[in-house]
């Protein structure tokens, strides 16, 4: 377990990206994961954005999923059973509308055992409100407030690149009582076919996951490591040892595997297996001998 992180290593999968574990049982071992991150869950259902919902776009993904799911009741009844079983650590990934919700969604995820973080995505681009909480130190600091005053479970506070206040917001969140940042969700963008005049998406914008954003996401969490006392999770690109090592010395203490999943299902594990031979260049013998050791210009 690494210091102050409630994971059995440093590399987790991210939410959306990993459906809710089953999908992937079959290609390896989950509970050689840090721990696996499931689908963004709501307090209530949501039938998501309209198809298409998905772009390939060069170095990168866009997406407008709008956080489709069956609602936290569904999750704890049917999805989350299976997730315990794994052996890997479960993070819950969590989004809410108003602060009021935060009560009752933490009320409900209080009383479930088996949940070992809480990942409060507050940063989700793809639906009305969703960036809302990531946009304002203030209004992130109540909204995280409102969850710890409910729960006691390690509460991470996911925000979004699309502001440049993000280590305001990252303070915000540390100050409401949160236990880390991860960083980042995705970028928002917009592909268009010209020949019909119309966006590739459905819902037009979606959020840009990939190596394309990854030096986005590595300037975050470098911004965020400075910034507040708590854990950086670093999230954005990453697919390789050396973009997880890059994440580490510039501040984050864990990372999460997200659009790589899609075409190497695999790549957690990869680098997983690549990481003691990557310490040892360094010198180091764990991961909290290296984490923020980028030297500033």
């Amino acid at each position: 377990m690494l210091k102050k992180l409630p994971f059995n290593n440093p590399v987790l999968t991210a939410s959306g990206t990993f459906g809710y574990g089953v999908e992937m049982s079959g290609v390896f071992d989950l509970s050689r994961l840090g721990g696996i991150v499931p689908k963004t869950v709501t307090l209530s259902p949501r039938t998501g954005n309209k198809p298409p919902r998905t772009f390939e776009t060069a170095s990168g993904l866009l997406n407008s999923i709008g956080l489709d799911n069956d609602g936290i009741d569904d999750f704890i009844k049917f999805k989350l059973p299976y997730l315990q079983t794994t052996g890997a650590k479960i993070m819950v990934s969590v989004a809410v509308k108003s602060v009021d919700e935060c009560l009752i969604f933490g009320e409900r995820l209080r009383v479930t055992s088996g949940i070992d973080a809480i990942e409060l995505n507050v940063s989700c681009p793809n639906v009305s409100g969703g960036v809302d909480f990531a946009s304002d130190p203030k209004l992130c600091e109540k909204v995280v407030l409102a969850f710890r005053q409910v729960i006691e479970t390690p509460l991470f506070v996911k925000l979004s690149p699309n502001f440049f206040n993000i280590s305001e917001v990252a303070k915000g969140a540390e100050a409401g009582g949160a236990d880390g940042i991860s960083a980042v969700n995705t970028c928002l963008g917009l592909a268009v076919d010209w020949r019909k005049r119309r966006p590739q998406l459905g819902n037009g914008f979606g959020g840009l996951s990939g190596p394309a954003i990854k030096p986005i996401a590595l300037r975050c969490v470098r911004q965020i490591f400075k910034a507040v006392k708590i854990p950086v999770i670093g999230i954005g690109g990453i697919a390789t040892i050396d973009d997880a090592m890059e994440f580490f010395v510039t501040g984050a203490s864990a990372i999460q595997i997200g659009t790589a999943n899609f075409y190497n299902p695999a790549t957690a594990i990869q680098i997983l297996d690549d990481l003691p031979n990557a310490l040892s260049k360094l010198n180091a013998k764990n991961i909290t001998e290296i984490v923020g050791i980028l030297e500033d210009v």
